[in-house]
């Protein structure tokens, strides 16, 4: 088998490692691409391909991380990880164990540990490493790796659940979800969101935010329900999908163009939080994206032209739900806007 060959039927498992790292597609891609190099440059064959690929992502990808992390400390608004529809590393015998690895929910429990530690914990807890592979692929001796895995279990044991959710009861109570969104079916949203469920955007500062933190039952069932008639309004389509492992959808444009994503966490029989990522940086993977701004202000015109008279109590609704506008301004200045008439803000 050429190099090249060994490289590519590794490829899978080096794009999982560095994904579960780095939690960014793009970023991953670009680890491999070096690791790929270092690959080919190298003047010896290694004992083993596996082994040698895998501490070379992984080493490149710790080097990513410690950069980004500079970047995400100033990121605007919520960070999340960029969604990834398919995981391209397969087990059968572990296909729900490495799916919840690449939750939303566990990539930002990894993101509360050092880099060298979320390297080790992945390369131990997900893919089943032995310790001289860590001690390898992070520098570190296994001593030392061995530390690493228990200081990062133990912070994302504390972060965890106590009980795993069944997967086909997370299937069907998402479908539900899902189903009644695309109705507008108020009660049946209530009855499957929990009290204290929180729903979180990520657009990064250059998409609008529908979902700026809302939080508690009353607010969030408000605020889905208004996007009904919104994405009604310029075709939105609501597709449900897998999102990093866990119930989801893809919302596309009537055109195809991806518009963002939402993932659920569920948990007790309830959706206990819904992140939606919107930052069109971060769906460029997926395809083609959607102008966002362009498919609010078509919103915005098909509201108008349903509207007569104006009606400054509905629009005054309509802005409590979408929350804060990014580049219109805040919600509070849009709403005085309204308010007055302000032919610039309808």
């Amino acid at each position: 088998m050429t190099r090249t060959e060994q490289f590519e039927e590794l490829r899978p498992l080096l794009f999982s490692i560095a994904y579960r790292i780095l939690g960014s597609v793009s970023e991953a891609e670009d680890a491999i691409q070096e690791s790929w190099l270092r690959w080919e440059s190298s003047p010896t064959q290694p004992a083993s391909a596996k082994a040698f690929l895998s501490a070379v992502v992984t080493r490149v990808s710790i080097d990513v991380l410690r950069s980004a992390r500079v970047r995400r400390e100033v990121y605007v608004g919520s960070w999340f990880p960029e969604p990834l529809l398919a995981d391209p590393y397969q087990d059968p015998e572990r296909s729900a164990e490495l799916a919840d690895s690449l939750s939303m929910a566990a990539l930002l429990l990894l993101e509360r540990l050092s880099p060298l530690e979320r390297a080790a914990f992945v390369l131990r807890e997900v893919f089943d490493f032995g310790f001289p592979e860590i001690a390898s692929a992070v520098g570190r001796s296994e001593a030392a790796c061995r530390q690493l895995v228990v200081r990062a279990r133990r912070h994302m044991d504390a972060g965890r659940p106590r009980f795993e959710a069944d997967r086909r009861e997370c299937e069907q109570l998402a479908e539900r979800f899902f189903d009644a969104f695309r109705g507008g079916d108020v009660e049946v949203l209530r009855d499957v969101l929990s009290a204290d469920v929180h729903m979180v955007g990520d657009g990064g500062g250059k998409a609008p935010l529908w979902s700026k933190g809302a939080f508690g039952i009353d607010i969030v069932v408000s605020r889905v329900a208004a996007l009904v008639p919104l994405f009604t309004a310029v075709g939105v389509v609501v597709e449900s999908r897998e999102v990093n492992g866990q119930p989801g959808a893809v919302l596309r444009a009537r055109d195809g163009k991806i518009l963002g994503t939402w993932a659920l966490d569920i948990l007790d029989g309830r959706i206990q939080a819904i992140r939606v990522v919107i930052n069109p940086d971060k769906l460029q993977h997926m395809g083609q994206v959607a102008d966002a701004w362009a498919i609010l202000r078509e919103a915005n015109q098909v509201r108008r032209s349903t509207e007569q008279p104006y009606d400054a109590s509905l629009a005054r609704r309509w802005l409590d739900s979408v929350g804060d506008l990014g580049c219109l301004g805040s919600a509070t200045e849009v709403r005085q806007d309204f308010d007055r008439g302000n032919p610039a803000r309808r």
